[in-house]
């Protein structure tokens, strides 16, 4: 279990109040609902479907999209309660010999653009990674903005987190995978390791990782640089993380479903939304 449990979920659940509030603001009063728009933009879908399923649907797009701003946070209290130290967008210094910053590209480009017009070729972080540590030359200052930086109070030890979405897109992807290249290049290395990191798995189990666009630059379901759902929580937070994770947030949930259901709907709890 997490080394501080009750502070760790006081923190998250710190967290998640806030962006409630904020979701319930924008729902509400910054872009609410309107039935009438629905009826004069969209009349045959009006027609046809109940107004609730789209102001429900209203309510969800605004909820993920919120939601997306806080997964850093959310990681950084973990990390906090966890291993020790955690924070958002630290800069991080170093060399990189030439040759290497160099090979980067060559991997890149490769992955972005089939040679010849021939086959993408696939991710294969171990030999990615082999190919571009053979690369020589003079040193260049290099510097790379990590989403979230944490340390092992018990070790010194210090991990770097690209911290996106379950679906990210291409672009971003890409961006990660140049800065997590970047970090392990570095020598001396000044990361004991760098991630690509989703906090949870639409798709259940790790092996049925389907979302297409980080697949071009990742082996999701086999790279080990790849953390996704319990993997980041536990490796940031240790064993139990996870879990506590999801605890924090059922602890608080009953009340904003309430809410929900009071406030946005406009109909009283059924029984069992607790």
């Amino acid at each position: 279990m997490p080394k501080n449990t009750n502070k760790m979920k006081d923190a998250i659940q710190s967290i998640i109040k806030g962006l409630m509030e904020e979701v319930f603001n924008y729902v509400l009063n910054t872009k609410p609902f309107s039935a009438e728009s629905l009826r004069q933009n969209r009349p045959l879908y009006a027609a046809l479907v109940p107004e609730e399923v789209f102001k429900a649907s209203h309510f969800e797009r605004s909820f993920v999209r919120l939601f997306g701003k806080a997964w850093e946070d959310l990681t950084v209290a973990a990390a906090e309660h966890g291993l020790g130290k955690g924070r958002k967008g630290a800069m991080i210094s170093g060399k990189i010999k030439a040759g290497r910053l160099r090979r980067i590209s060559t991997v890149l480009n490769k992955l972005e653009h089939p040679a010849n017009g021939g086959v993408r070729p696939k991710p294969d972080w171990e030999n990615e990674l082999s190919y571009i540590m053979q690369g020589t030359g003079k040193d260049i200052p290099v510097k790379v903005v990590c989403d979230v930086l944490a340390q092992d109070a018990n070790n010194g030890l210090t991990y770097a987190f690209e911290v996106k979405t379950p679906f990210p897109n291409s672009d971003i992807t890409k961006v990660s995978k140049e800065k997590i290249l970047k970090l392990h290049a570095m020598e001396p290395r000044m990361v004991a390791g760098a991630y690509f990191a989703l906090p949870y798995n639409p798709y259940g189990k790790r092996e049925d990782y389907a979302w297409g666009y980080p697949s071009r630059w990742f082996n999701m379901k086999a790279d080990e640089v790849v953390l996704i759902g319990d993997e980041l929580w536990e490796k940031i937070g240790g064993a139990g993380t996870y879990q506590a994770f999801i605890d924090a947030a059922k602890e608080i949930g009953a009340e904003y479903k309430n809410r929900v259901y009071r406030d946005f709907i406009g109909i009283e709890p059924p029984p069992d939304a607790g």
